[in-house]
């Protein structure tokens, strides 16, 4: 694993050996983040016999890499749903964003997973006065459907969160917070107990159809199986080109603070709510349950572990928290996003009985948790109109070779725009 604060207090891994020779099952899942696991595990508890194959060991890439913070909802807001997909398909998936944190604590505590999950809310920080505007109307959108959101004033959002830098901020109880590789792990174990065979350090290296179903073929072995999921999201390589170019890989890095004095655990984030904030190129933060601050945003494209390219990151930390600039940085770790063009995640058809999810926008613990299950649904042929979000084809966006120039172009943008709209709040 790569080192960060979740490798360093994460309960020790499930045993998942190498796949050694050929494997038959109902369904071959390749790759072990929360998507695949997810997947692995709703499909075995159906009764299915399931195989899932991992480059690494499961929770290696964006899965236990992430901030933790369990979000509800989508980027894009109800109206624009049903507006999108219209009255009935779009209150189905504005309903289905809306829970997906239900689905995650209710695995937690199903099964008992040691991550250090608690449900305090997560607040959405707003930055400048146009984005407060935004954040009312998202606000007034979920009411109306039902959801307890509540707008914090700059008074209470000062409280809530130990900073003065925001104006406002959106409270939604439905988020929460948890340790996410321990999550991934726990989501491990829980997919064998129900059944499912998972490999680590067997990397898919080729997908090819034959006339009973699929071959994932690794170094050491094949998994033959009727239905297959790819499941790999930010970290999709050339093993299936089409769909790896249709999504945007950003890359997100975090520190982690040594833990703080009990005087600053009570004015930081004292009651373990999460934030994040609604700059375009955004700050999220919490506090773990030993009291180390966790502090994320985007970095460069490429993931690295030179201390020096986190030193934005620390920056915006010791802006929003004066408090801390003298409290030592223990950790430093970075991992993938993936982004699509809509802000909608995908599941796509690559071909028959061939399936993909992934394109979380940053939203992944609740969200990749509940698409797992609904692939699983499409492997046991659920039909698509069944499921509130429809499938799609994987469509390479153009010049996805030049995405690293587009995304530094975009990045210096959005800078500009965030800077600009703070000095006129």
């Amino acid at each position: 694993m790569p080192d960060s604060l979740w490798a360093a207090t994460a309960p020790s891994p499930a045993s998942c050996p190498p796949l050694s020779g050929d494997r038959f099952a109902e369904l071959g899942v390749v790759g072990g983040g929360f998507t695949g696991l997810s997947a692995a595990y709703h499909a075995a508890e159906a009764g299915a016999e399931v195989v899932l194959v991992e480059a690494a060991e499961p929770g290696w890439g964006a899965a236990g890499r992430n901030g933790g913070q369990v979000i509800p909802g989508l980027k894009l807001d109800p109206d624009n749903l049903e507006h999108r997909f219209g009255a009935e398909r779009g209150r189905r998936l504005v309903d289905f964003a809306g829970a997906a944190p239900d689905l995650v604590f209710e695995l937690v505590t199903r099964h008992r997973i040691d991550c250090g999950a608690r449900r305090q809310g997560w607040v959405h920080a707003v930055h400048g006065r146009a984005a407060l505007r935004l954040e009312e109307d998202r606000m007034r959108q979920w009411q109306a459907r039902g959801a307890t959101l509540e707008m914090l004033d700059r008074n209470q959002v000062a409280a809530v969160l130990g900073t003065d830098e925001y104006i406002a901020g959106l409270f939604d109880p439905r988020g929460g917070w948890l340790q996410p590789l321990a999550y991934a792990r726990g989501l491990a174990r829980a997919a064998q107990s129900a059944g499912a065979s998972l490999h680590g350090m067997s990397p898919a290296t080729r997908i090819v159809r034959n006339a009973d179903g699929w071959r994932i073929a690794t170094p050491s072995g094949n998994v033959i199986a009727k239905q297959v999921l790819l499941c790999t999201n930010a970290y999709t390589d050339e093993l299936w080109p089409r769909l790896s170019r249709s999504l945007i890989p950003v890359t997100s890095y975090q520190v982690a603070t040594e833990p703080l004095s009990d005087e600053l655990r009570a004015r930081i984030l004292p009651k373990g709510h999460v934030s994040s904030d609604t700059r375009r190129l955004l700050s999220y933060f919490c506090m773990t349950p030993e009291g180390r601050l966790v502090m994320g945003g985007r970095g460069p494209i490429r993931e690295s572990e030179r201390r020096e390219v986190y030193a934005h990151i620390v920056a915006s930390m010791h802006k929003l928290f004066p408090e801390t600039s003298n409290a030592r940085v223990d950790y430093f770790w970075s991992g993938r996003v993936a982004v699509t063009l809509d802000q909608l995640p995908k599941i796509c058809e690559l071909g028959p009985g061939l399936w993909s999810g992934g394109g979380y926008n940053g939203r992944g613990v609740a969200m990749a948790t509940a698409i797992g299950r609904l692939l699983a649904k499409c492997a046991g042929g659920a039909a698509a109109d069944s499921l509130p979000l429809p499938p799609s084809k994987a469509r390479p966006l153009p010049f996805h070779g030049l995405r690293g120039l587009a995304i530094g172009l975009a990045v210096a943008w959005k800078l500009l725009l965030d800077a600009w709209e703070v000095r006129r709040r």
